[in-house]
């Protein structure tokens, strides 16, 4: 619960006081309820940089209904860990029960108060009941997990006058709290928390893959202590059928430990309440691997990560080298290539560091750069070992080695759409070696995977799949999925859970969709850029094509986005996110290095890709 700091600079006299100079801003409930009257939104102070901290102000000696009720909902958007200040706004009784950690719910605005209040709201009492209103954009769990929303709040507090000392209190509000969207991008900042994909290994050293699991954690109330409760506690909910965790059940912080932060060396330390004959070595590297990858998301400069049990007794340590080779993560692995299609429609690449034009491509080795089979598209494999390539107009899908000689072969997957666009989708490789790829045939539309994309194909369920899949886009962990969905001729991106054959021969299944841009009616193109984040081409209801960066769970990032780009048909990112963006547009193939303008590739070129 909580007030709205819109970027207008609307505020009332009074309201707020600012030091800036000490980077600090009171909040202070001044609003007054009028006797009747229609909803008005609760009005706040601008929104204030992220580095300024927010602190709210008790309720004042004699303050009425509506400056209770304002003042509340101000401190809720403060930065008070505790929400002490914000529990003194309630009586004894209700500051003891209620649970503010439950839920943020996040509105358009911030919540409207509805002024004509009704006295007498509960049966033989003189209190006074008040409503919250607004319009719902996302609500955030009790696991820190942000889920978007639509449709109407309206929540019901009661307040009462306390016989002894005759000020007005809250004594009956729901769980959580409730803010406006600015109020939430300034609070709160999304992270990254890392597990490993259930039963998944990569490489002859058979290496855990990393799977990204964002949350939303109140960005200036000790960030770190809180990530690391959140990794300790599990994965969401929606990800933790997939996914394990390589700390043991119960492990948490030992009591009292706050204000985690790295030494002049930049390494961490965290107390466990595990005793060290509990924790293997293997294991411990593991549990470490999950704590640097997860605040290096906070913290980039930190090294490394040192677990400590109880009495102090040091389990093991981790620096940022070891943990790149405990584990399988891919935003470590950048790219050796850039990946295209030639005027030719053969595959070419260029270095990812190249800062040539289109003539420093060449064909790649193999009979998918130097044979005379026309492709429209192509994806290449994590390690840059094997291509596929969609030919014969979408028909036909191939696999071949990048290395000197062979042929081609017979493809792999086929498709009898009437059309090109009725055909085969890109296909796409996961970390594991599995290749990926939708047929949009309307008769018989199917999502297949190869196994190391040699195997048969496999038709993959997908449960609850609300149209026919347009595009395809596996995650590197192999445990997720990126769906653009067209129905009633609108395409929606969904995010998909892959659940593999666990020995029951129910196969391979797409569970758990849920949208991944909501704010988007047609999404013309997407590519993973990010543990959890994807760049998306497509443009809202009676807008214009825009590119953006969105979350797995629905999020819009609080950043720039890439410059525009007219008539982008084809977008490519790297999990690295040091590597350019490319893209194929009506000049041809380009690309966006930090801190530039989009530059000109190859004005022939199409299809681009990094390895994925």
């Amino acid at each position: 619960m909580g007030a709205d700091r819109r970027g207008s600079g609307r505020r009332r006299p009074g309201r707020a006081v600012a030091y800036t100079a000490l980077g600090v801003v009171l909040l202070a409930g001044c609003a007054s309820m009028p006797d009747s009257g229609d909803l008005r939104n609760v009005e706040s102070t601008p929104r204030q940089d992220t580095a300024v901290r927010v602190f709210a102000v008790p309720p004042a000696e004699g303050a009425g209904p509506g400056e209770i009720m304002q003042g509340f909902l101000e401190a809720l958007t403060s930065d008070d860990p505790q929400y002490d200040t914000a529990r003194k706004y309630l009586t004894s009784d209700a500051a003891r029960v209620w649970r503010p950690e439950r839920s943020t719910t996040v509105l358009t605005n911030g919540p409207s108060i509805e002024t004509d209040c009704q006295a007498g709201g509960r049966e033989d009492d003189d209190g006074v009941t008040c409503v919250l209103a607004g319009s719902r954009v996302a609500t955030v769990d009790a696991q820190q997990a942000y889920q978007p929303a639509d449709g109407s709040y309206r929540k019901k507090l009661h307040l009462v006058r306390s016989p002894k000392s005759g000020q007005w209190r809250i004594d009956a509000l729901p769980d959580g709290v409730v803010m406006g969207k600015s109020d939430f991008q300034r609070n709160y900042t999304s992270v990254d928390k890392y597990y490993f994909a259930s039963n998944t290994a990569v490489g002859a050293s058979a290496q855990p893959v990393a799977v990204a699991d964002p949350v939303f954690v109140r960005s200036k109330v000790d960030p770190m202590t809180q990530m690391v409760r959140s990794l300790l506690n599990g994965p969401s909910t929606w990800l933790g059928l997939v996914v394990r965790s390589s700390f043991p059940t119960g492990t948490a912080l030992q009591k009292g430990a706050s204000g985690l932060t790295p030494d002049d060396r930049n390494r961490l330390t965290v107390p466990l309440n595990l005793r060290a004959s509990r924790v293997a070595a293997g294991k411990c590297a593991e549990m470490a691997t999950q704590v640097l990858f997860t605040l290096r998301n906070l913290t980039p400069t930190l090294e490394s990560v040192e677990l400590r049990g109880l009495g102090g007794e040091r389990l093991c340590d981790l620096t940022e080298e070891r943990a790149e080779s405990a584990a399988w993560h891919g935003s470590a692995k950048r790219p050796d290539y850039l990946y295209f299609l030639d005027g030719r429609h053969r595959v070419v690449r260029m270095a990812t560091g190249s800062t040539g034009t289109g003539a420093g491509a060449a064909p790649v080795p193999g009979p998918l750069g130097d044979g005379d089979k026309k492709l429209q598209s192509v994806a290449v494999s994590r390690d840059e070992h094997t291509a596929a390539g969609v030919g014969d107009d979408g028909r036909s899908l191939y696999v071949a080695s990048l290395a000197s000689g062979g042929s081609l072969g017979e493809p792999v997957a086929t498709s009898t759409g009437a059309t090109p666009a009725d055909r085969l989708t890109t296909p796409s490789w996961d970390a594991r070696g599995d290749l990926w790829v939708a047929d949009r045939d309307p008769h018989r539309p199917r999502l297949k995977v190869l196994e190391q994309g040699v195997a048969e194909p496999e038709d993959v369920a997908v449960p609850d799949l609300p149209g026919r899949i347009k595009d395809a886009r596996v995650a590197a962990d192999g445990v997720r999925i990126a769906l653009v969905v067209e129905k009633d001729g609108k395409q929606s991106l969904l995010i998909g859970r892959i659940q593999r054959d666990d020995g029951t021969g129910q196969g391979i299944s797409v569970d758990g969709l849920r949208p991944a841009a909501p704010g988007l009616e047609q999404v013309s193109a997407i590519s993973w850029a990010g543990g959890s984040r994807l760049l998306v081409v497509g443009r809202e209801q009676g807008g214009v094509q825009q590119m953006r960066y969105v979350e797995v769970d629905g999020s819009t990032l609080d950043g720039p986005a890439p410059g525009a780009l007219p008539g982008a048909k084809a977008i490519a990112a790297s999990e690295d996110e040091r590597v350019p963006l490319v893209a194929y547009s009506d000049d041809g193939i380009v690309r966006l290095p930090a801190g530039t303008q989009w530059q000109k590739v190859d004005k022939d070129g199409t299809a681009p890709v990094y390895p994925g």
